[in-house]
């Protein structure tokens, strides 16, 4: 019985850690953020997360095409040239 009890205090402990982190999801995407009143599901959150994160990931990856694009098309050698590689060392 102690075993169990332990045991329920901890994942109990668990849950409550889960729902937390869960709600600070919430807060955290832009698509949840603005329901923030409603009841959203655990399982919403995390499908929203992984969405948002998708999205970040092409917005980083569509940044990174332009950018290439931009130095290839500018003298290495020129002030703007400079100023992008400066930005990018910080």
């Amino acid at each position: 019985r102690r075993s169990r009890s332990k045991q329920s205090s901890v994942s109990s402990i668990a849950d409550d850690q889960i729902t937390d982190l869960v709600s600070k999801l919430q807060h955290l995407i832009p698509e949840l953020r603005r329901r923030r009143f409603d009841k959203v599901s655990t399982s919403k959150v995390l499908q929203e997360t992984c969405n948002y994160i998708r999205s970040l990931h092409r917005e980083v990856e569509d940044l990174s095409d332009r950018l290439s694009q931009l130095l290839a098309s500018t003298d290495s050698d020129s002030d703007q040239a400079a100023i992008i590689r400066s930005l990018l060392m910080q």
